[in-house]
């Protein structure tokens, strides 16, 4: 017997309909490869803007303060769009900018390759992308890179804590239905995302004055996977294989006694 009374609201997986346990099983196999594709995303937009193999703090700094030792394009290059353009013409471009990105190298040699592998994407026609179409423009990139602007971190931010309260209201309210113990622990794994969305949100600001708020954002992330994992894992465990203790089966609810 646990000394935790059970709430009378309470009902775990196993006493629910079987339609429903199929619905939250869908609903938690899709979350879970959206999620997984988000941190691919995430890694593959802010890995290695620093040079250096894999994600770090100092990749999340560039990401949103900038560097001193580069711009805009040159960190693109080496980061998230470092696969965008082969080998040689991402050196042809890099050199381009470092020998001070004159007008005429790049109307004899820098459009050519802009052409070919960026304005798919760059042309002008997405507010939300650089726009690399002629020498003007381009002027704006090879500028020093300043990190992630105000208004892209206000557009970014929305879609975030919409996006991802609805994600972990969704995971809370399934989760909700496990058996755990102590339920101060059940409970702390279901508020510790809001948290650390506000967190990691507001360190994104915080970045772009102070470099040690990077930490901020890589702790909330790893926090917060840990926590969708944990949901995820103990949730779909307990949808269909966990078999909850006799004395949680065979208390009365309402009045009369469920056994499940």
């Amino acid at each position: 017997m646990n000394d935790q009374p059970i709430h009378h609201l309470y009902l775990h997986f196993q006493e629910l309909p079987i339609s429903r346990r199929v619905l939250y099983t869908g609903v938690l196999l899709v979350l879970g490869m959206g999620y997984i594709f988000g941190l691919l995303y995430l890694y593959a937009s802010h890995a290695e803007r620093d040079g250096k193999p894999g994600l770090s703090v100092q990749d999340i700094v560039i990401a949103y303060s900038g560097t001193t030792e580069g711009t805009r394009l040159e960190s693109a290059l080496r980061g998230p769009m470092g696969g965008m353009a082969g080998q040689a013409d991402r050196v042809s471009i890099l050199s381009w900018v470092q020998a001070g990105a004159d007008r005429r190298s790049y109307e004899a040699q820098i459009r050519p390759i802009i052409e070919k592998n960026c304005l798919s994407c760059h042309d002008g026609s997405n507010p939300h992308l650089s726009n690399l179409d002629g020498f003007d423009n381009m002027q704006t990139v090879v500028e020093h890179d300043t990190g992630a602007d105000l208004f892209t971190l206000v557009r970014v931010s929305h879609i975030h804590l919409f996006g991802l309260t609805f994600i972990f209201f969704l995971m809370g309210l399934i989760f909700s239905h496990a058996f755990l113990r102590p339920v101060w622990f059940k409970a702390l794994v279901m508020g510790m995302p809001f948290l650390c969305i506000a967190s990691d949100v507001t360190s994104w600001y915080f970045t772009k004055l102070y470099s040690s708020f990077a930490w901020v954002v890589l702790f909330a992330g790893a926090l917060m996977g840990i926590s969708f994992a944990t949901m995820w894992f103990v949730s779909m465990w307990q949808i269909w294989f966990y078999k909850v203790p006799a004395w949680v089966s065979e208390r009365e609810i309402s009045g009369q006694r469920r056994i499940t």
